[in-house]
């Protein structure tokens, strides 16, 4: 139940993280918002790291490596998609990846989730998809704008979660302020590749800050959650952050909530009551 907890949270905290950059990156452009927003969580994370005791060994600054290549990549592709594209569509394609990647390498290393646990797997990828499904145009382009931009963002959270739930507990938390750290040359290095801007020029990119207290908190309480829990489980409940993506789209950005949406934030709910009760 603690892992429940902590997966729930961390989903929260993303979901909220998501939504403040996406937000950001509508207003100005989505390279400079995710370094803005990767130096804000690079920082969070070492100001908790250094009260945290650990001791990390070499293969965890590995792991931290391949964690901070995939997030980098994951909100650089992220915050394009929401630029280009309907937040509540982008955020949960980009989640069925980063459901998947930690379900598969959790049973790969020997992980068996009980009979309740399986059926909310399973129920999570509907209600991803649901949540994802729209219909109408908007201002930002067609439903289908960014979509790609949302499958590559799953693939490098997918590769994150799975990742950083190979760090064990008594390395602290100086792995993960150090993959944090990592996310930042990584995505001015993409945006270097794909001849996009990088540089913070205007001043509403400053706002993306905000952003990275979040990150930084979901990506904690995920590493905990790995540790007291199946990596299976922590994927898949922090997965279901779009849902709180996709409110606050509705409430603050007024973007239309369809029944099929809504049919998928039901889904999600039977998907946390199925993990939990299992």
């Amino acid at each position: 139940m603690i892992a429940v907890l902590l997966s729930l949270a961390a989903a929260l905290a993303y979901g909220m993280s998501d939504f403040v950059g996406g937000l950001v990156s509508r207003r100005t452009s989505a390279w400079p918002v995710a370094v803005v927003g990767g130096l804000s969580s690079a920082l969070c994370a070492s100001a908790v790291a250094l009260v945290v005791p650990g001791s990390p060994r070499a293969v965890d600054f590995g792991w931290a490596v391949l964690a901070g290549i995939a997030v980098g990549c994951g909100v650089a592709f992220l915050y394009r998609g929401f630029a280009a594209g309907q937040i509540s569509i982008v955020a949960p394609v980009s989640a069925v990846g980063a459901a998947l990647v930690p379900v598969a390498v959790g049973v790969a290393t020997g992980e068996r989730p009980g009979l309740l646990v399986w059926l909310g797997i399973l129920a999570a990828g509907p209600a991803i998809w649901l949540v994802s499904a729209a219909g109408e145009l908007d201002e930002h382009g067609s439903v289908r704008a960014g979509l790609l931009d949302g499958v590559l963002a799953g693939a490098g959270f997918g590769v994150l979660f799975a990742a950083i739930g190979q760090v064990p507990h008594s390395s602290g938390l100086w792995p993960l302020a150090a993959s944090q750290a990592i996310s930042v040359p990584t995505i001015i290095a993409l945006a270097t590749a794909l001849g996009a801007s990088w540089r913070p020029g205007e001043p509403a990119t400053w706002w993306a800050l905000a952003s990275g207290p979040f990150g930084s908190s979901a990506s904690v309480l995920f590493l905990l959650a790995t540790q007291h829990g199946y990596l299976t489980v922590a994927g898949v409940l922090t997965s279901l952050y779009p849902a709180l993506t996709v409110v606050l789209a509705v409430l603050v950005l007024h973007e239309r909530l369809t029944r099929t949406q809504g049919l998928g934030l039901l889904l999600c709910a039977v998907t946390v009551g199925l993990v939990a009760g299992g």
